[in-house]
């Protein structure tokens, strides 16, 4: 975690550092505006989506959650995982606290991966809200063909390194 920290802090100073050479003070001035707006907005948004999380924790049925989608189940689970993103609704703000839950009720971290990879593949609020209607059914269908697979491969990729390399 704190390695994490460290990374995003140093990554922050030198894009800061590009940022100033470029376009000196006020180019930093902007981007913190910038940033300001946006933290303004998850700050409004972030308390009331972690606490739906939490009232979730105590709504799912933990033991059946376990079963489906926990670290024992397989491929059959990173498979099931994936089809469950896809039936995530909304953006981030919705979609991560509903992961926080899956994951408080004991999902295994690839069929995490597989959940988060079918939200962000086949959307269905996405799908049905923007997508059909502005690029047509035809480009729907070639693009859930050629990208059907991604989530489950995303999921068993996890699965091998959480082998190799012993996450837990």
């Amino acid at each position: 975690m704190i390695a994490a920290v460290v990374f995003i802090w140093l990554a922050v100073f030198v894009l800061a550092a590009f940022v100033w050479r470029r376009e000196g003070r006020q180019g930093l001035v902007h981007a913190g505006d910038t940033a300001l707006g946006t933290a303004k907005t998850l700050m409004l948004r972030l308390p009331f989506a972690l606490l739906a999380a939490s009232f979730l924790v105590q709504i799912v049925p933990v033991a059946v959650l376990s079963d489906l989608i926990g670290a024992e189940s397989g491929v059959l689970g990173i498979l099931l995982a994936s089809g469950i993103g896809g039936l995530l609704p909304g953006g981030p703000m919705t979609s991560f606290p509903i992961a926080i839950v899956f994951m408080q009720g004991g999902a295994g971290l690839p069929q995490l991966v597989a959940l988060i990879a079918g939200w962000s593949v086949f959307a269905l609020h996405r799908l049905l809200a923007y997508e059909a209607p502005i690029m047509g059914w035809r480009f729907v269908a070639l693009r859930m063909a050629s990208c059907a697979a991604l989530p489950l491969l995303a999921g068993l990729f996890a699965e091998v390194l959480v082998v190799l390399a012993g996450i837990d």
